[in-house]
């Protein structure tokens, strides 16, 4: 296959609330249209990957489910039979164009895993080399709950990351975010552009809930223009019921809304510290402790800790909290859970002489961490 140069790249996340279709345009007719847009796209020297869900819904409509399954392992088996009729809907529809597509599915802790994360960059990136449409979805036939990414919008802003993408069309069922829920409030205004992080987390709070077939709404997509934007990616919401809609994105038209990319993007190790790993407990820190992180840059160290959540493993992944429940930040621990409440109960001396890192020593290296909440540190 002859590989091809790409001018730009992009990731198309649909949901299942549009690959069920609507009157007059089922599932098949809008895999069509994604394909043949997509299919143009990439012909223009493009990379192109997609994030599509589906699996759940096809393999309820194959069994004549009225509802969608509550129980995991309904839900799993169900995912089992649609994932095969959704890649070969898929398949078929990019063919009619000449293009190659190909299954990844991906589970969270194919993503927390850093040796797994970079497999699953260097995949991606030589199936864009060739020209090939990457198809993502959540092995949702594996997943377990721990394991899952709990919704496709938070798949498609790691894929987004993962192959350094320029931008991330995320295609819903309305046309862009609201000041409200327009459904509910006559008030409410459609918001054309969020310009930084501060301003979409005061608009976290009108995202709602997600329908009866989807899992995710409106608070699952601000959290995934919050990864991709924050590692200098470039998101946009809008309408994906209508083809003409991802016509004109493709071709830079402003519709929906805009999340314009963080201008100081986090570099590759911490956007994957801040996002992909799953954190596996808590270290709330005292206010010194706060400051040092937040305006030197500095360690975590032992003596700024207050109190240990969680059960955890020496590297694994934590959440640094303030006192007051706020999160700081996030990092690999040097120590486990129980090694740390040792040295929350010992004096420094002690400490430092029962356990490899004491008071004095790093519990969380600034190497392996990064700063969730604003950071006046230098540089």
């Amino acid at each position: 296959m002859t590989a091809t140069t790409s001018s730009k790249r992009r990731v198309v996340k649909v949901g299942t609330s549009l690959l069920r279709g609507s009157q007059g345009r089922d599932t098949e007719a809008v895999i069509a249209g994604l394909a043949a847009s997509l299919s143009r796209r990439r012909q223009l020297g493009e990379s192109m990957a997609l994030v599509t869900s589906g699996a759940v819904g096809l393999g309820c409509h194959a069994l004549g489910f009225v509802e969608r399954p509550e129980d995991v392992v309904a839900l799993q088996a169900a995912a089992a039979v649609g994932q095969g009729r959704l890649m070969r809907l898929y398949e078929t529809a990019f063919a009619r164009h000449g293009s190659a597509v190909a299954q990844v599915l991906l589970t969270r802790g194919d993503l927390a895993s850093r040796r797994r994360y970079q497999n699953a960059c260097r995949t991606l990136e030589q199936l864009l080399s060739w020209g090939v449409v990457p198809v993502v979805n959540e092995n949702d036939t594996l997943a377990t709950d721990e394991l899952r990414f709990g919704d496709n919008d938070t798949l498609s802003a790691l894929v987004a990351v993962a192959i350094g993408a320029d931008e991330l069309l995320l295609l819903t069922d309305v046309d862009s975010l609201y000041s409200g829920d327009p459904r509910s409030d006559t008030s409410a205004r459609p918001i054309e552009e969020v310009r930084d992080l501060q301003e979409l987390e005061r608009l976290s709070g009108v995202a709602q809930g997600g329908g009866r077939w989807g899992t995710g709404g409106m608070t699952t997509k601000l959290a995934a223009a919050r990864i991709a934007t924050s590692s200098g990616i470039a998101v946009r919401l809008a309408d994906g019921r209508d083809p003409a809609v991802l016509e004109a994105l493709l071709a830079g038209e402003r519709l929906g809304t805009l999340f314009r990319p963080s201008p100081c993007p986090l570099p590759d190790r911490k956007g994957w510290l801040a996002h992909a790993l799953l954190p596996k407990g808590d270290l709330l820190i005292d206010p010194g402790a706060e400051r040092a992180l937040l305006e030197r840059g500095a360690s975590l160290l032992a003596v700024g800790i207050r109190a240990v959540n969680g059960a955890f493993e020496r590297r694994d992944a934590v959440r640094l909290l303030s006192l007051e429940g706020r999160e700081i930040g996030r990092g690999l621990c040097a120590l486990s859970s129980a090694e740390v409440a040792q040295v929350l109960g010992l004096s420094s001396r002690a400490a430092q002489s029962t356990l490899d890192h004491g008071a004095g020593s790093a519990v969380v290296h600034r190497d392996h961490l990064v700063l969730t909440a604003p950071s006046t540190a230098p540089g």
